[in-house]
């Protein structure tokens, strides 16, 4: 597969000209650059000392605000923030600043102006190898001709380390501007591609002693071992590289030397491809109602919740006492709620529970020690649903519901095979939650919450753990803990429906995202999870009884 690529030209004066980069901040924390049209944008809204510059006129929704140094989305009103950063000045062009350039050439374009060729290492590897494919194939010929080397002499890098040489920059998979390298130096020429046989030999190549030999006495796997053999030499100096697939199937290509080779190969006309990202297939192909089965083992192919009203008639205490033992003689320890020694009165300074501040009481699962006025606190500020959980170890005390909105859970199989479960069927789940207001046990109750992406589709194998593990996920929809109502850790906006600490597959076809399949390791991590929220197989008898 051969994609153009294009090196472009900025004034002196513009962002890049004088080092100038733009950043903002995305959600793990690190700064990721704006694209060089958007910087320069930027810096000239800057540089006019205007307050601030509205980027919906080069097609962005976003505002920045140079008072405070913020992205503002027009459509959310999230807002980001943004930095300047000082970095190396791109190279200068001296002469004439030659025409557009791109690579292949378009059918039929005018030939650029001749500028000399380049020597440096990899293009002339590059050569070397199209001039041993000879005449009749498509071959990659200089603007300017130059007599192709007998061998590739080894790069010299400088010590701070490797640089890409001139043409193009091979960085990470991506096919980079030259002006991206440092240091000032003469525009180099781009090949480009001219049709079989509408072009003449490179230099060096006819008939004759001592000409290279035609593609008829090279085949292809004698070019494909002369690309990596000289490619060894720029690998060896730390020369950065690109993935590449040989696409015929023979003769894989090691990972380290992947980049080079595939450019030479590329080169000797060899099929080879530079860049082609993995398709990702969120959902199944389309499945009509009559291939739609229901489960064995499971009643019904879908369950609704409403939601449930904490358990009423029993007070904090009461709800405590029969998870705790009374500690007349406290440990010397701190109290982990309020950080006060548990000799000394709880330091809880919230509304006052009617238990006394100096009790201290001690889980019996667990064995873990606390203020019974700290406790009762944590009670109050919970779900009050007559279960409490250790905030030391986790360990649940009773049945353990969740905040979740009201909404529709439907399950069924579907006569498709998940990646990594070819022998099985697949488990169709789907969610269904509407938006709504928020109730007494939400963050914000009587206000109004959002409800993005409904409805989610999620997977499971249809094996014997994959039946295991929906059984168990009824349990928790059926007590409100597979989703909850917060604030969205992808796009950052509050008062959403989210998910609850329970992973779910969304992906179907692929692993792109890290939410798909293959993933060995998924069925026992989600039984974990609901391990964690106190959901295992002892629920399920309880919930039969």
């Amino acid at each position: 597969t051969i994609r153009p690529v294009r090196r472009s030209y900025y004034d002196p004066s513009s962002a890049p000209g004088k080092g100038v980069v733009w950043e903002w901040e995305n959600d793990s924390g690190t700064w990721t650059p704006y694209d060089m049209d958007v910087g320069i944008t930027i810096q000239r809204a800057y540089e006019k000392q205007h307050p601030w510059v509205d980027l919906s006129a080069i097609g962005f929704c976003y505002v920045i605000d140079f008072a405070t140094m913020g992205q503002i989305n027009r459509q959310t009103q999230r807002k980001r923030r943004v930095r300047r950063r000082l970095d190396m000045v791109y190279p200068l062009v001296s002469g004439t600043l030659p025409k557009s350039q791109s690579w292949p050439a378009s059918p039929g374009a005018a030939a650029a102006p001749p500028v000399p060729a380049c020597t440096c290492p990899q293009c002339l590897l590059v050569m070397s190898v199209k001039a041993a494919a000879g005449p009749g194939t498509s071959t990659l010929q200089p603007r300017k001709a130059a007599p192709a080397p007998p061998a590739a002499p080894k790069p010299s890098l400088p010590a701070a380390g490797p640089k890409a040489p001139d043409g193009v920059a091979v960085v990470r998979g991506s096919l980079k501007p030259l002006a991206a390298q440092g240091g000032r130096r003469q525009a180099a020429s781009t090949p480009a591609l001219s049709s079989a046989g509408a072009s003449s030999s490179p230099p060096g190549v006819g008939s004759g002693k001592g000409s290279r030999p035609s593609l008829g006495t090279l085949n292809r796997s004698h070019l494909q071992r002369l690309a990596i053999a000289q490619s060894r030499v720029l690998i060896a100096s730390g020369v950065p590289t690109v993935p590449v697939k040989n696409l015929t199937g023979s003769s894989p290509v090691n990972p380290a030397l992947a980049g080079i080779t595939g450019i030479l190969m590329s080169a000797a006309g060899l099929p080879v491809c530079l860049t082609r990202p993995p398709k990702l297939v969120l959902h199944p192909p389309p499945v009509s109602k009559s291939e739609i089965q229901s489960i064995p083992g499971i009643s019904h192919s879908c369950r609704k919740t409403t939601k449930k009203q904490a358990k009423k008639g029993k007070t904090p205490e009461e709800v405590l006492k029969k998870y705790l033992q009374k500690v007349r003689h406290p440990p010397d320890e701190d109290c982990t709620i309020c950080m006060e020694r548990l000799s000394a009165p709880s330091g809880y300074k919230g509304p006052q529970p009617a238990v006394k501040p100096d009790l201290v009481g001690k889980l019996v699962k667990c064995s873990h020690v606390f203020h019974l006025h700290c406790l009762v606190a944590m009670y109050n500020n919970g779900n009050k649903d007559g279960s409490l959980q250790c905030p030391t170890c986790k360990t649940i005390y009773g049945v353990k519901t969740g905040t979740q909105p009201p909404g529709k859970m439907e399950y069924h199989i579907i006569p498709h095979a998940l990646p990594g479960h070819a022998d099985c069927k697949t488990i169709r789940i789907i969610y269904n939650i509407p938006p709504g207001v928020q109730g007494p046990e939400h963050p914000n109750p009587g206000k109004s919450f959002t409800a993005r992406g409904f409805p989610r589709h999620c997977y499971l194998p249809d094996s014997e753990k994959g039946r295991k593990v929906l059984k168990l996920l009824l349990v928790a929809w059926d007590r409100r803990l597979i989703f909850a109502i917060g604030t969205s850790s992808t796009t950052g906006e509050s008062d959403t429906v989210i998910w609850n600490e329970i992973h779910h597959k969304t992906e179907f076809g692929s692993n792109l995202t890290g939410h798909g399949y293959p993933d060995i390791n998924y069925l026992d991590n989600v039984l974990a999870e609901l391990a964690a929220q106190g959901i295992t197989e002892e629920s399920l008898a309880q919930e039969k009884d």
